[in-house]
C-alpha cells in the first residue's frame, strides 16, 4: 500500500517573558509546540508526519515542487506567510529564492498533491493582518477570499458548528454532533463545497484546484480555539484522517 505522508509546517511558538518583583526584574523564555495531539492522531491512523516547526520553517521548508513529491498533503497551520517568502539568502543576502508559496500552488494544480490550510492567529489574514497570506498564491488556490485585516473571531462562549453537506466522505462515519469551538478565523467563500459553518461563516470548505484538491479548516486543531472538548472528541482522529484521506485522492 501507498504510504500516507504528510508535511506540516507551523504550530510553534517562541515566548519570552519579564517578571517584575518589586524593585528587581527577570527575564524567562519558553518553546512551545502546539502540534503533539494533533501529530499523534495523524500518526494513529497510519499517516507519516514531517513537522517543521515555524523557526526552522525559514529555512528547511521545500523550494521546490521536486521535494514536495516525498508528500501527499501539505498542512500549513499558524505559519505566517512571510516565514516561507524570506528565505535568508533573500531576506539577509539580497539574492533571488523561489517563491514556495507559488510552488505550493503549481504542486496542488499539477495533482501531485492535496493542500489544507488551518486556522489561527498566524493563518488566513491573521492577528492584525500579519499572517498576510491574503493576495499571495495560496489564497488563488484556496476556495475563499481572505478579508487582508484582522480576521479573527474569538468566541469564548463556545460556538458549534453545524454540518452543512451531510454525505460527503471527509464526514463519513462521524458524529453528527460536534464539540464546540473557542473562535476561528473569518474567510469569506468563493467557490466549493462548504462542509462545517458557525451560521454564516464556514468552518471546512474543500474544493478541487487544477488536478489536486484543498481545504479551508478556520479554526485550530489544538488549544485555544481548539477547545479540550474538541482535542478529546472521538471524532477528532477519524476527521483529520478522513480529510487528508480526500485531499490525497485516496477517498
Amino acid at each position: 500500500m501507498k504510504r500516507k505522508r504528510v508535511l506540516l509546517a507551523g504550530e510553534t511558538w517562541l515566548s519570552y517573558g519579564i517578571h517584575q518583583k518589586g524593585f528587581s526584574a527577570y527575564t524567562t523564555g519558553s518553546y512551545d509546540d502546539g502540534s503533539r495531539e494533533f501529530r499523534a492522531a495523524l500518526e494513529q491512523q497510519g499517516w507519516t508526519v514531517e513537522h517543521i516547526p515555524n523557526h526552522a520553517a525559514t529555512e528547511d521548508f521545500p523550494s521546490s515542487r521536486q521535494a514536495l513529491l516525498e508528500h501527499d498533503v501539505v498542512i500549513l497551520s499558524d505559519i505566517g506567510a512571510e516565514t516561507l517568502l524570506l528565505h535568508p539568502d533573500t531576506f539577509v543576502r539580497g539574492q533571488r529564492t523561489p517563491n514556495r508559496l507559488r510552488e505550493i500552488a503549481d504542486w496542488v494544480g499539477a495533482g501531485e498533491g492535496g493542500f489544507l490550510m488551518i486556522g489561527g492567529y498566524m493563518s488566513f489574514s491573521g492577528f492584525e493582518g500579519k499572517a498576510r497570506f491574503h493576495g499571495t498564491p495560496i489564497e488563488e488556490v484556496l476556495p475563499i477570499r481572505m478579508l487582508g485585516y484582522d480576521d479573527r473571531a474569538e468566541t469564548p462562549e463556545g460556538v458549534t458548528p453545524n454540518i452543512t453537506t451531510p454525505g460527503h466522505p471527509i464526514l463519513a462515519g462521524l458524529p453528527t454532533e460536534w464539540p464546540h469551538f473557542l473562535g476561528y478565523n473569518r474567510v469569506a467563500p468563493t467557490r466549493g463545497t462548504t462542509l462545517l459553518a458557525f451560521g454564516a461563516d464556514p468552518l471546512l470548505i474543500v474544493d478541487s484546484h487544477g488536478k489536486g484538491r484543498v481545504a479551508a479548516f478556520t479554526s485550530d486543531c489544538s488549544p485555544h480555539w481548539g477547545s479540550p472538548e474538541f482535542m478529546d472528541w472521538d471524532g477528532y482522529a477519524p476527521f483529520w484522517d478522513q480529510l487528508l484521506a480526500w485531499l490525497s485522492g485516496r477517498a
